[in-house]
């Protein structure tokens, strides 16, 4: 369904009241049922500022041919006619159109219904019927055109869009060729499309639908102690506009009521079902593949944890400086990637808004690093959304890049270092910046987390990193990284 491309105050449309716009889109969202039981394509023309009127949306069946294979939106109303489309706007009343006209190698009938808005109509919308290529109706054996006719008339007097329009469920909103069934007054089936009966037959009840009370048909399907939606009763008597959904035995189907009405009395409703227990069951799985996912990243955190412990003690037990200096790295590196895969614990996918992430990562590094002098830490920018691999990645190179600008550029000195982050769609750049000592460029790649950089920049990030001095009158070292594998 094409819908407005454009602010409805914006050319060439008239300006609207904000809540005449929201009506109208309340409108639009609603109006493909009447397309579908119509077999018609739906055009909303609004008044423009050169005289006529413009195209604002179209909507076009999925129950029969269409009128209009080119996108309409925006085109403007031919003149001769615009006087049918005038009278239906000034009188309220419903036009239909006496002539057919032609359109390219199609025959069309046209019926134009003023949309209401307070009382007054601000926009018509015109039901193009394609008479070439009428074929039956889809399970509506000739009921569902005169319950079209009797929404449009519901549209006439601003009684269609309901004020209350159900939101879009996790499935989608039923719709006339999933299933649908008309219900008198009182709630019972008087039709039933064969979509529809098919639903109810999966739910457990296989005698006709016909005569029979919605309701009383329903709720002895559904089993003591299940849990019912408050809004079922009414959806089945077909009092309230609104969507509800009912499980039996592993079977879900979703269920809309559209009260109808004539003269300001309820004589009816029309009732979309659709089965969606095949959808139910992938978004179990899937909820069920995300705990998975949660639990591992839970496990592997808590196992690294556990690695870095055993670290910690295994240099407090050692008596050489060099070994209790390389544990305590090691056991670093794996806080590092611990912390990262805590992130991942914590969400649905396998991704990490890396912002907070880093945070901590930056508060551990620095109180690490910085045990017998103090450095101030800055970050600036943002990193994003990040993958699981360049997480865990950028997060190792990080904490080498910080942990080398406190222990060599900033060793025995107080100072800053700043880490500044700038995302774009296709790359991330960040630059790691100390005001220390600056860096002896032949001294650059000799040592192990010098290595471990330029190795997980290049394999994980797909991407370059680069130490340079920082230019006179500013002191210090300033590393750039470009990353592209995000």
């Amino acid at each position: 369904m094409s819908t407005f491309n454009r602010e409805l105050g914006e050319a060439p449309f008239k300006p609207l009241p904000e809540a005449a716009v929201e009506h109208l889109y309340r409108l639009v969202g609603d109006w493909q049922i009447i397309s579908d039981l119509s077999q018609a394509d739906l055009l909303l023309w609004l008044e423009n500022r050169y005289d006529g009127f413009s195209c604002a949306a179209h909507c076009r069946p999925a129950t029969g041919p269409t009128v209009h294979l080119d996108d309409v939106i925006g085109f403007s109303l031919p003149s001769t006619r615009q006087p049918l489309m005038e009278e239906a706007l000034i009188s309220g009343k419903i036009v239909e159109n006496p002539v057919h006209r032609w359109t390219g190698m199609n025959t069309v009938s046209e019926i134009l219904v003023p949309v209401p808005f307070q009382g007054k109509p601000v926009g018509v919308v015109a039901i193009e019927t394609n008479l070439a290529f009428q074929v039956g109706e889809i399970g509506g054996e000739g009921w569902f055109k005169p319950v079209a006719r009797q929404l449009r008339e519901m549209m006439a007097i601003g009684e269609f869009p309901y004020e209350t329009t159900p939101t879009v469920s996790n499935h989608g909103n039923p719709r006339v060729a999933d299933g649908a069934l008309l219900l008198d007054s009182e709630g019972r089936v008087e039709h039933a499309s064969p979509n529809a009966i098919s639903a109810f037959k999966r739910l457990g009840f296989s005698r006709p639908l016909h005569g029979e009370i919605l309701a009383e048909v329903v709720t002895p399907l559904v089993a003591t102690g299940s849990t019912v939606d408050e809004t079922l009763a009414v959806v089945l008597m077909g009092r309230a506009s609104w969507v509800t959904e009912v499980e039996v035995r592993g079977v879900s189907m979703t269920i809309r009521a559209l009260p109808l009405k004539r003269d300001g009395k309820r004589t009816g409703a029309l009732l979309l079902t659709r089965d969606v227990t095949e959808k139910r069951v992938r978004e179990k799985q899937l909820l069920s593949k995300d705990a998975t996912i949660r639990e591992v990243h839970h496990r592997v955190k808590n196992n690294l944890q556990t690695v870095s412990a055993v670290l910690r003690l295994q240099a407090r037990r050692s008596d050489n400086d060099t070994v209790k200096e390389a544990l305590a790295e090691a056991e670093r590196r794996i806080s590092i990637i611990a912390t990262v895969h805590e992130s991942l614990s914590q969400t649905v996918d396998e991704s990490v808004a890396f912002d907070e992430t880093f945070g901590k990562l930056l508060a551990l590094v620095a109180t690490a690093a910085s045990e017998d002098h103090f450095v101030e830490t800055k970050f600036t920018g943002s990193f994003g959304t990040l993958g699981a691999d360049a997480a865990a990645a950028l997060g190792v190179v990080l904490s080498e890049l910080v942990t080398n600008a406190i222990e060599h550029g900033l060793k025995g000195r107080s100072g800053t270092v700043t880490v500044n982050a700038k995302r774009s769609e296709d790359e991330l750049v960040v630059t790691v910046t100390d005001d220390g000592i600056g860096t002896d460029q032949e001294s650059i790649g000799g040592g192990l987390g010098t290595q471990i950089v330029k190795t997980l920049v290049s394999t994980e990030l797909g991407g370059s990193v680069q130490w340079e001095r920082r230019v006179a009158p500013d002191v210090g070292t300033v590393v750039h990284l470009v990353a592209t594998r995000l």
